[in-house]
């Protein structure tokens, strides 16, 4: 390797880590509101005999003698505590105390099995009772609010509330997931009593807001809820109602001789964006102001969680950046010199032919992508896995189904690999043994040192991170965060699925396809990223623009298997790029394949739902 190369190496080193600085203390400056919001990171455990972990936002002011409303906040399924970051930074910045939980089974919550996750309202419930007994929380003004299942987590509460001898719950908003509208007998009720309520109801949300016949075919899409039955009776207060009322407005009314409210918004939205859209925030606070009044008024408008979003996308970059940058300074040290590639680096254009199978075998293996991840949707068996209902080993469902579509696409590429080597390469003269693929046992597993060190140095710095700052690098649903050392544990059941996958998927980009493209290696690169995330890309535009037209999604695929390949499209372009630097530096492709595997699996595991059986 170039000793320009490693001169170069110090910069980009040290740019990673200032990012990574820059996005910790940007981050924790933000979510604090320049740190007049103390932050505690707290696990404890709970009247229903479970540990529940959450982060307490607590403005500096509120004290015994000056309490504040208090709201506990939650997630979807398959995510954590972390995702409702937008909420709780703009909740405490205007005076509420915040409590946002990891539901049980997520994050660094105790798992549960399937047919107990309503316990203490999968922990939003058993968040209130803790709540209840601050000091410095109004007792009046308590309230819950959650995202998707976060909101199925509140009316769970809102049912375990209406049975205490002294109700807790004051207010609930639930964001993408429907109310409770009718009885066991199927007759319009209020459940919400005479606490203010309200929803946020997408116009496009893959999952709820739909009515449907006797039968069970769905009758109107998500964008006509307003209009429903349903909507009405919730708007109405459990009453069918003859008057027709409307999206956005708030309607009074007495429930008990006490005065109370409801609300129902409707952007034009889809169901994963609610936590990260600037409308669904600003009808949050619309909501808590208008229920509990504002200790601290802002403008709905005045939103500063952007700023936050930004500063841990730094941090997921300079994550992404120290990952290459510190493997290739490893390189330069005694313990993993020997892994340095030093022979020459000339590159040349394929011929036709050579272009041919080129452009034919990332055509056949992207549609393969596409094809096995939608029959793998399909699958009864694959399905009950994901969802936890077939009881496996692999406590994580949603991980196994996408693991396993990645093993199954690594050995399709080792396929196409194998006949095109066979048909192609070895006639033209590929040495395997000189393009990585046959590194020899010795340099394959000091290969895999080397990456395992990068690992874990990387999450050294999420640690850091977490520990000073209480904060960790993400951009939406692409999220690396500290986790407890069960994940380490649980990790090693999906960790081979990975290496299947990635390990391949590395020789293949650069082993096999690394050429100059009109005299640039860039545009090569560019070229396999592209394709690299081409079939998750083709199967989200095909799903959204369905949706779109149709106001429903495809017949058959689910909008969970749409939604979970958000992070999968950026994962995939960025483990061609890592894996291509480190192949350069190392002729060695096993390198950068590991480290993807590695990084991603702890990805995976930190950021899903847990079950036990």
């Amino acid at each position: 390797m170039k000793r320009a190369l490693f001169t170069r190496n110090r910069f980009w080193l040290a740019l990673s880590l200032v990012l990574v600085m820059l996005s910790a203390i940007g981050a924790s400056l933000i979510q604090t509101s320049a740190y007049t919001v103390t932050v505690k990171d707290m696990n404890w455990e709970t009247s229903s005999g479970q540990s529940l972990s959450a982060l307490l936002y607590k403005p500096n002011g509120v004290s015994a003698d000056n309490p504040a409303p208090a709201i506990v906040v939650a997630h979807g399924w398959w995510n954590n505590k972390e995702m409702q970051d937008a909420n709780y930074v703009e909740l405490a910045r205007r005076g509420y105390v915040v409590v946002s939980i990891d539901m049980y089974g997520h994050g660094n919550s105790d798992y549960l099995p399937n047919a107990d996750l309503a316990i203490g309202g999968t922990g939003m419930y058993d968040a209130v009772k803790l709540v209840a007994d601050l000091p410095y929380v109004q007792q009046d003004k308590i309230g819950v609010s959650g995202h998707s299942n976060g909101a199925r987590a509140a009316n769970f509460s809102i049912g375990l509330d209406n049975e205490a001898d002294t109700p807790l719950i004051a207010s609930v908003l639930l964001v993408d997931n429907d109310g409770v509208y009718t009885d066991a007998d199927g007759a319009f009720t209020n459940i919400y009593g005479a606490r203010d309520a309200g929803i946020v109801a997408d116009q496009y949300d893959e999952f709820f807001f739909r009515s449907y016949s006797a039968e069970g075919a769905a009758l109107t899409p998500p964008r006509e809820y307003i209009g429903t039955a349903n909507a009405q009776s919730f708007l109405n207060f459990g009453g069918e109602g003859t008057e027709s009322r409307e999206a956005g407005q708030f309607y009074d009314g007495k429930v008990d001789g006490d005065d109370a409210f409801r609300v129902i918004y409707t952007p034009a939205e889809t169901h994963p964006w609610g936590t990260i859209s600037k409308t669904t925030v600003a009808s949050q606070i619309g909501f808590w102001e208008e229920s509990f009044g504002a200790p601290n008024p802002i403008a709905e408008g005045s939103q500063v969680w952007q700023v936050k979003e930004a500063f841990t996308t730094v941090g997921l970059i300079g994550f992404g950046i120290f990952l290459l940058a510190f493997a290739r300074a490893l390189l330069t040290t005694r313990a993993f010199a020997g892994l340095r590639f030093e022979g020459g680096d000339a590159l040349v254009a394929r011929d036709r032919k050579g272009h041919t199978w080129f452009w034919g075998g990332l055509v056949v293996s992207a549609f393969a992508s596409a094809i096995t991840y939608v029959l793998l949707s399909q699958s009864p068996l694959m399905a009950g896995i994901a969802f936890n209902v077939v009881p496996t080993i692999f406590t994580q469902g949603a991980v196994f189904f996408i693991a396993t579509w990645a093993a199954l696409n690594g050995l399709i590429g080792l396929v196409i690999m194998t006949v095109s080597y066979h048909l192609f390469g070895k006639k033209n003269g590929t040495d395997l043994r000189a393009i990585g693929v046959l590194p020899g046992w010795r340099k394959f597993f000091h290969g895999i040192g080397l990456g395992a060190v990068v690992v874990a140095a990387a999450f050294g710095l999420v640690f850091v991170v977490d520990y000073f700052f209480q904060t960790d690098f993400r951009l939406w649903v692409v999220a690396i965060k500290a986790f407890g050392p069960d994940k380490l544990w649980i990790g090693l059941l999906y960790l081979p699925f990975f290496l299947i996958y990635f390990l391949l998927n590395s020789v293949a980009i650069n082993s096999f396809n690394r050429f100059t493209i009109r005299g640039k290696e860039w545009g090569n690169t560019a070229v396999l990223a592209l394709f690299n995330s081409l079939a998750p890309i083709i199967l989200v535009a095909a799903q959204y623009t369905t949706f779109a037209i149709t106001g429903e999604l495809i017949l058959g695929f689910g909008g969970i298997f749409s939604i979970w390949l958000f992070p999968v499209i950026v994962i995939l372009a960025v483990a061609a790029v890592i894996s291509r630097k480190l192949y350069r530096a190392t002729n060695n492709p096993y390198i950068g394949g590991f480290i993807m595997a590695a990084v991603v699996t702890l990805m995976s595991v930190s950021n899903t739902l847990t079950v036990t059986y």
